[in-house]
């Protein structure tokens, strides 16, 4: 990535809006806050713009783009919506789903943002912040993790200006993300859902609602982001399901039983905050350049299902 002179803003409230819009409005990225994790924005409509997203994260551009919109009706005309599209978004939209439905024939979206394929993938973010900004642009907005590909996935301001520096322009500044994991993204393109990345909606809500969805496996077509096995990744290694530490390691603890001196996820076992708390976690630690980092278990159930998905994806070997 290259090194710009411009000097990196970081602007927040209706103002930041405003100048956020501005830049994108002008072809340019801006980052910008989801209750997920920060976004890379850029002008779904521009092809050089989406180009500039792929290029500024070093992203493999056959890894789809996420489309967001402030609304629901803002993403009917971009997609062949369903019955099923309707009952998940009256159930989760605002929120962190994503479907994934079939473009349409006369969609605007640049074929760059969902890497050339026939599909596309949309969500409305709940951040009041994040909708502002939508509202303002006026046209879907792509955007992945306000990270470089295969980093740990940003979850304040402060992670996205140490991650671009002055490459970037413009951060818009909303606090740190409330759900700190990625959207769960659904396959909506069949008679069956089907599971693509786990999130912050868990499959037992989604079930619930539309009944019995299915689970991607590694012969699914690539659909969406997530779904390369690398994706979210810190640069030191990570050992999973680990009881103590080796020589070097330090420790991602989870739950009461977590020594007094490692960082925890959550002290209570509660699945919502150790979500939350896990990338900004991650990133601490990494800072301190140890040889390795032991993550205690999490359970597999409700958001640990999401949690233990990027954490064994991060732990993937490059």
């Amino acid at each position: 990535m290259s090194v710009s002179n411009r000097k990196q803003r970081l602007v927040q409230g209706l103002d930041g809006v405003k100048t956020a819009a501005k830049v994108l409005r002008s072809g340019g990225l801006a980052a910008f806050p989801t209750e997920t994790v920060y976004g890379l924005g850029a002008d779904a409509t521009n092809d050089t713009a989406v180009a500039k997203i792929y290029e500024a994260k070093g992203r493999p551009q056959f890894n789809p783009l996420i489309v967001h919109a402030a609304d629901k009706e803002a993403l009917r005309s971009l997609v062949e919506w369903s019955t099923l599209a309707d009952a998940l978004a009256d159930a989760f939209w605002p929120g962190p789903l994503t479907f994934v439905l079939p473009r349409t024939g006369d969609c605007p979206v640049s074929l760059l943002a969902s890497a050339g394929l026939d599909t596309l993938a949309v969500r409305v973010p709940s951040l009041d912040l994040a909708r502002s900004l939508l509202r303002a642009c006026r046209f879907p907005v792509a955007a992945p993790s306000a990270n470089a590909s295969g980093h740990i996935s940003p979850t304040t301001a402060d992670h996205v200006s140490r991650e671009f520096g002055s490459e970037l322009s413009v951060i818009l500044d909303g606090g740190p993300s409330q759900i700190g994991l990625e959207s769960t993204v659904i396959d909506l393109t069949t008679d069956k859902p089907v599971l693509l990345r786990p999130g912050g909606i868990s499959r037992e809500r989604l079930e619930s609602t539309v009944g019995k969805v299915g689970v991607a496996t590694l012969e699914t077509p690539l659909k969406s982001p997530g779904m390369l096995d690398r994706h979210y990744a810190p640069t030191t290694p990570l050992r999973l399901e680990a009881k103590t530490t080796e020589p070097g390691e330090v420790l991602l603890g989870f739950g009461p039983g977590t020594p007094g001196s490692a960082l925890n996820l959550s002290v209570t076992g509660d699945l919502v905050e150790a979500a939350a708390n896990l990338f900004a976690m991650l990133r601490d630690l990494e800072q301190a350049g140890p040889a390795g980092i032991a993550v205690m278990p999490i359970p597999k159930t409700g958001l640990g299902v999401a949690i233990n998905d990027r954490l064994r994806r991060a732990a993937t070997s490059a």
